[in-house]
């Protein structure tokens, strides 16, 4: 008689448990689009970037000629350029009338710029509204459309080839815009503190010095940078109201390195880049306020 033996039924597999899928967070960008942005962004760095250190490579060439064989400044770099322009030009006087210009006319112009947007931020007087629509109205304008009648009314009131007749010029163009700029800052500075200041005894003026002005110096910055930016090398307007030479502006004396048949480049890229170091020195001082200067009160003005 034969015996069966019965085998041990094979033990069932289980399946292996699935993995929960992965969530990325939100606001997190994929590995794929990081590496594109940082490329983008490296990218436009770069684009930005090279106009300045073709300027500084220039100016580093000994010949006014050089910036059409560029591979040839590697053999010869120098700092001749900066030792002429400083040695032997008036670049030290264009450069304080330069600064005195564009200081007063930043100080002058953003005060006065503050003063009009807290009136018009704080004071609902009939006609506030047209009064900032004509501001910027007024930006409208070509400067080649303002400089005639502009001359004209300098000449008649004694103003030409004068310091205060361009500053009050640069002034009239810069107001406009940064009262704007300001008004719009002061909207988002709540209105109790004013309140508060005249509960304690501060008059309107007293309130707006002591306690909203304090408050309102990122956007006191921004309205300073772009005063002193624009106005630090402005060329129309210098170039046309300044008749002597001992009153050139940095811009203005940039041109006597242009000749009627050519021009110093290498002197030029030289002068160039001892124009841009102040406007970054000031850019460095205000750079903090700048981001918070431009984004509060965009959506009020």
């Amino acid at each position: 008689m034969s015996t069966t033996t019965e085998r041990p039924a094979p033990a069932a597999t289980t399946a292996p448990a699935a993995r929960p899928a992965k969530f990325r967070p939100r606001g997190e960008s994929s590995p794929l689009s990081k590496a594109l942005s940082h490329g983008v962004l490296i990218v436009a760095s770069l684009i930005a970037l090279f106009p300045i250190a073709w300027i500084l490579f220039v100016s580093l060439g000994p010949d006014k000629n050089d910036y059409l064989h560029p591979g040839d400044i590697f053999g010869k770099l120098t700092l001749a350029n900066y030792q002429h322009v400083l040695g032997d030009t008036d670049f030290f006087t264009w450069f304080g009338n330069s600064l005195l210009v564009a200081g007063v006319t930043t100080v002058f112009g953003v005060l006065l710029a503050a003063t009009a947007g807290y009136a018009v931020s704080r004071m609902k007087f009939p006609g506030h509204k047209p009064l900032m629509w004509s501001l910027l109205i007024t930006q409208m304008f070509p400067i080649a459309v303002l400089i005639v009648p502009m001359y004209t009314m300098l000449s008649e009131l004694g103003l030409l080839d004068s310091y205060t007749g361009l500053i009050l010029v640069y002034s009239t163009t810069t107001v406009p815009y940064c009262a704007w700029l300001m008004k719009g800052y002061f909207d988002t500075i709540p209105v109790e503190i004013d309140e508060a200041g005249r509960v304690d005894g501060l008059s309107p003026f007293g309130t707006f010095w002591r306690l909203v002005l304090p408050l309102a110096r990122p956007g006191l910055a921004v309205a300073a940078f772009y005063s002193f930016l624009t106005y630090w090398a402005e060329v129309p307007f210098a170039s046309t109201f300044m008749l002597s030479s001992d009153k050139y502006t940095l811009a203005v004396g940039l041109q006597s390195f242009v000749s009627e048949h050519d021009a110093q480049w290498n002197l030029m890229a030289a002068t160039a880049v001892l124009i841009a170091i102040p406007s970054a020195v000031f850019f460095y001082l205000v750079q903090r306020h700048l981001v918070t200067g431009l984004t509060a009160g965009a959506s009020k003005s």
